[in-house]
This record gives structure tokens, sequence and C-alpha cells, in this order.
């Protein structure tokens, strides 16, 4: 029997190539159109297999290339630093740097609490170093009262909301970690006016943003930060912002 390429991964990928009665349960949740790495349960990130059990934002490749980017970044600072994750859904950004820079403490901050636990087993299933880890949730910055960190790395919410998604994005991933009001640029508004606070002198922000309002984006930025930089995605988009702190 033949099968679409997403059912030929799920099935090698979730049942090692067996056919069983639940690959075919799986394969009709395909077919209504839920997304593959919902119904395997996991998807890969930097070399890490963040699962999903919370149902969080499904990390995409571009969140993944940006991420790369910034943990090169993080591998020339000669001491410890102090990362925060901020929106931190499934974890994947802030699991990526526990694995990859061993000399960072890494926070991660999610707004719903029902991702803590989806984060909890992302580093214990990779098989990364839970003391170097915080997990926290709360609105935004809010819980983490008086911290001060070297980078936030962050993939908030930034889809303008009438802005038209497939059924497969609109019928199974939250809203609250797509959606951002009119402009998409709600919460990015409130991430720029109090970055500064939870910021190390020399501190960068790394943010993802829609690539129709990276310049809105970076106007958020401009004023607090001495430097704001646009830069692109693997595809060529404009696809995320570093900011520069004194």
């Amino acid at each position: 029997m033949s099968y679409t390429k997403e059912e030929q991964q799920l099935l090698d990928e979730k049942y090692a190539g067996t056919v069983t009665d639940a690959f075919a349960v799986d394969c009709a949740r395909l077919t209504k159109g839920e997304p593959l790495a919902y119904v395997i349960g996991t998807q890969p990130f930097l070399g890490l297999s963040i699962h999903l059990d919370s149902r969080p934002l499904i990390p995409r490749p571009e969140t993944e290339d940006w991420t790369e980017k910034a943990i090169q970044m993080l591998l020339q600072e000669s001491g410890p630093v102090s990362v925060l994750d901020l929106c931190a859904g499934s974890g994947a950004i802030g699991c990526a740097v526990l694995k990859h820079v061993p000399q960072a403490e890494v926070w991660f901050a999610e707004q719903d609490p029902a991702h803590e636990k989806t984060i909890q087993k992302n580093i214990e299933a990779n098989n990364l170093d839970a003391s170097r880890a915080h997990i926290v949730s709360g609105d935004l910055f809010a819980p983490l009262k008086d911290k001060k960190f070297s980078f936030i790395l962050t993939n908030p919410p930034y889809i303008p909301e009438d802005r038209v998604l497939p059924d497969s994005v609109t019928a199974y991933e939250p809203h609250t970690a797509l959606f951002s009001g009119p402009d998409g640029l709600t919460l990015i508004r409130r991430i720029a006016s109090s970055a500064q606070e939870y910021l190390l002198p020399g501190g960068q922000i790394w943010l993802e943003c829609d690539t129709e309002h990276v310049e809105g984006a970076a106007r958020c930025f401009w004023g607090r930060a001495y430097r704001v930089d646009i830069r692109k995605d693997q595809y060529g988009r404009p696809r995320y912002i570093v900011g520069y702190y004194p």
C-alpha cells in the first residue's frame, strides 16, 4: 500500500514502520487537516525532539534558523550568560540554548501555565541540564521580578488579527500564540516598553516578527535600544530583529 509523504513520516517516526490500528486512526487525523507534528507528538528542533503535549505553537524552521544564529553569538561570550526564552511555548528556543551553550542559565517565561509541564518534559526527555533551567508563567515579564538577562530570545504572537491563515493552523494551533491585535504588534509594543528593565548592560533582544510588519516591529524599539537590526530568514524574507542595548 502506498502512503502520502506525511503518512510515511508518521509511520516511520511514531510507529517504527509497523502498521497498526492506531496508525490508521492517526492517518484519519491527518486527513482532517491536523498538523503532522501534533499527530506524531514531537517536532525536531536543532538536534532536539520537542514534545507538544499541551498543544503549544509548533516550532517553525524560521525560528530554528535565527535561534541557531543567536546560539552562535552566545557561544562567543567568554563567561556565564543568562538567557530568557520569553513567550516560551514548548520551550524549544530555551532548550536549544541549554543543549548547545554550556555556560548559559536559561529562564523560560510563558503566559499559559498549561505549557509548564511540556517545557519540563522537553528538558528531561532531551537529557538537558535541569539545574540551569527555570520555568515561570505569568504575563510577560511579570513573574521575573528583578531578574536581568544577557539575552532575551522571543517568538511572540505577531500575526495581524484579520490575517487569513490555513485551516490546519487556525483550527489546531493556539490563537493566543498567533494573533496580536490589528497590526500584529500589540504584544511586541509591550515587550519593547519593558525589555530594557530586564537586560544587563550590553544586552540584546532577538525577536521574531511578521515579515509584512518588520519595520513596525523595529520602530517599537527605536529610541530604546541604541541599534536595531532587521535580519532575514533562510528564505530571504525579513523575519526578525535584534536590538542592542547600552
